[in-house]
């Protein structure tokens, strides 16, 4: 990434470029961010601080920073918070008017506030003042020859607190920066991923209850489970994050937070991981969310890679509050990535409606808003595609269906029961039927990763998925030595005719036999089509310890969430592995090669996948 301090490194943006970033997303990785869209960022910025020494944005956007800055006055200031020196942006609108003003905490980027520009200047002609900042610790930090560090503009100093009590003691003072220099009429919190979590923690526990509204996209409600949940440790997530501060770990982080991170890493002292996580989990704080009456906006994904969907809609079913969830098909940021960070052809609808929200709920607006059911599901992958020829990429021509509900359990209509049994469609696999049988067993090897993966890559994978192109699995490339599979026949319709609607949280239990004494267990449903490929529908793993080898032990897990039709003449297929590049797992910890997983049905213990229909 090229140093955004630097502006002859800026070149001039391009309409092809945020075209390309329109259609691709603003992230290459999930440690890197997209070249064109650190350019645009840079190119903005630079331009809003009078500083870039030629024409650098598109005609459109060059319109754009010439009406916000013909209403209002920019700044650029640092404000002082308990010990460090916070960056920070402002648009001060013109006029005597009151005006609300929305602060917005910076997401987990290298490039601090700079990144959603773009949002600011669009808030601003919305008619609010703005004020972003980027959280302590984050943002690009440069290393000296001959020893010692720099900073960019746009980095603040300290140590990433990582939304613990020190993030909230700054969002408070932001606030008294914002009273004191912008004289809103009314406050809301607006932050994508790490701002998010920010966002909610500040609203709950400023002391003068100033905050009016929330915008939380891609966030977390519970940052423990999030980190490590059916005793398993989120490990690619967390080193995604931590490769993503901008700057090196022994400087990003203090020696506190270095230990937790080390015994995340190592699978040690996970209470006190856990106690650090609920610290900083906005459930923690939702009897004092609820008696603020905060409204909050939640936007996430169905396959969420960082911050997993059932703990956000755990969360969100327990506050009182006026309140809203949008989940979308893809990943961490990718609906709302670009339309914070580039123009569109079109309405951007995570942000629209994000914005219209805030127009509602703090500049009075009647928008409908009041109206919109509590949960709008968007359906894994009802979008209709055409393929690009050039590219080979599939091009969404009609979005995806969108379901409404009155509650994040009202998802879940009913539940139908699929056992686990001894022989399947395919002769290699065993079945998944609706009667009942017990007394089978099949047997793999562990401790291999195989094709069956959640994921090929953080959020890249999931940014493909929003954009029409779902990851394709090849099942008979399954390495059934290394797995265990069920499937079901081919699915009749309906009695309507049409798709089986998986709605909400399946369960899956199954009676497991490990020749050592921890195993980890990764199940994965898939939806087959008749050539045998197939999409993901939903994972999750789970780990066992304190086994007796060659004893047989029963275990119920919940997957994660899903919004997902299953056409008929497909086939569901249940996979049961022993390993994920995303996750721990039981072996690698114990320093074991491999070990050999039996799964079972027990007398009295049917072996059942519980499939949630709405």
């Amino acid at each position: 990434m090229s140093n955004p301090q630097d502006d002859n490194e800026i070149s001039a943006v391009t309409p092809a470029q945020v075209a390309r970033l329109a259609e691709h997303g603003i992230y290459a990785s999930a440690t890197e961010l997209d070249p064109d869209a650190v350019n645009l960022a840079q190119a903005l910025v630079a331009t809003l601080k009078g500083e870039a020494d030629s024409a650098l944005l598109t005609p459109e956007l060059r319109q754009l920073t010439e009406q916000v800055q013909a209403r209002a006055t920019l700044g650029f200031p640092t404000i002082a918070s308990h010990g460090v020196e916070l960056s920070a942006f402002t648009i001060k609108l013109h006029g005597d008017e009151p005006r609300p003003v929305v602060i917005v905490p910076a997401g987990w980027t290298p490039l601090g506030w700079t990144i959603f520009a773009y949002a600011y200047l669009q808030l601003a002609l919305r008619g609010y003042h703005v004020l972003a900042y980027t959280p302590r610790g984050i943002g690009l930090t440069f290393p000296l020859i001959g020893g010692g560090y720099h900073d960019a503009f746009f980095t603040s100093g300290g140590t990433v607190d990582v939304a613990g009590p020190k993030d909230r003691l700054d969002g408070s003072t932001v606030i008294d920066y914002a009273q004191q220099h912008l004289s809103p009429s009314k406050i809301a919190f607006l932050g994508e991923s790490y701002g998010s979590g920010i966002s909610q923690l500040v609203a709950a526990h400023d002391p003068d209850d100033r905050v009016d509204a929330v915008v939380a996209f891609s966030t977390w409600g519970n940052l423990a489970t999030s980190l490590y949940d059916n005793g398993t440790r989120h490990l690619a997530a967390v080193e995604a994050l931590v490769n993503f501060t901008g700057g090196p770990e022994e400087r990003k982080f203090d020696a506190d937070t270095r230990e937790i991170l080390a015994d995340f890493r190592a699978g040690r002292n996970l209470d006190r991981v856990v106690a650090w996580g609920t610290e900083r989990a906005p459930s923690a704080y939702t009897e004092e969310t609820n008696d603020r009456d905060i409204p909050t906006f939640f936007s996430n994904t169905w396959h969420e890679t960082l911050f997993p969907v059932n703990q956000v809609g755990e969360h969100f079913e327990r506050l009182t509050v006026p309140k809203h969830l949008n989940l979308w098909i893809g990943d961490h940021a990718a609906p709302e990535g670009a339309g914070l960070s580039i123009p569109w052809s079109g309405p951007n609808l995570p942000v629209e409606e994000a914005f219209a929200w805030l127009d509602h709920h703090v500049l009075g607006a009647s928008d409908g808003v009041p109206e919109w059911p509590a949960v709008n599901s968007q359906i894994m992958f009802t979008y209709r595609t055409e393929t690009d020829p050039e590219t080979g990429q599939n091009v969404i021509t009609e979005p995806a269906v969108r379901e409404p509900a009155s509650s994040w359990t009202e998802v879940t209509t009913s539940t139908e029961d699929w056992f686990l049994t001894s022989v399947g469609s395919d002769s290699r696999d065993g079945g998944l039927a609706q009667e009942a049988e017990t007394g089978w067993k099949r047997e793999f090897t562990a401790g291999e990763l195989t094709d069956a993966t959640a994921v090929d890559a953080i959020i890249a994978t999931g940014q493909a998925e929003w954009k029409g192109n779902p990851k394709t699995y090849a099942t008979d490339k399954f390495d059934r030595q290394h797995l265990a599979v069920w499937t079901t026949a081919p699915l009749d319709a309906t009695a309507t005719g049409a798709a089986r609607r998986v709605r909400g949280v399946p369960e899956l239990t199954l009676s497991i036999r490990s020749s050592v004494a921890s195993a980890t267990l990764v199940a994965c449903l898939f939806d087959v089509s008749a050539d045998n490929t197939a999409r993901i529908i939903t994972h999750e793993p789970l780990t066992l310890t304190d086994l007796t080898p060659g004893e047989d032990h029963t275990a119920t897990w919940r997957l994660q969430a899903a919004a997902y039709d299953v056409a008929p003449g497909h086939r569901l297929m249940l996979v049961v592995g022993s390993k994920d590049q995303l996750y721990s797992d039981a072996l690698t910890d114990a320093g074991i090669d491999s070990s050999t997983t039996t799964v079972t049905s027990v007398d009295g213990v049917a072996a059942v996948l519980k499939l949630p229909l709405g």
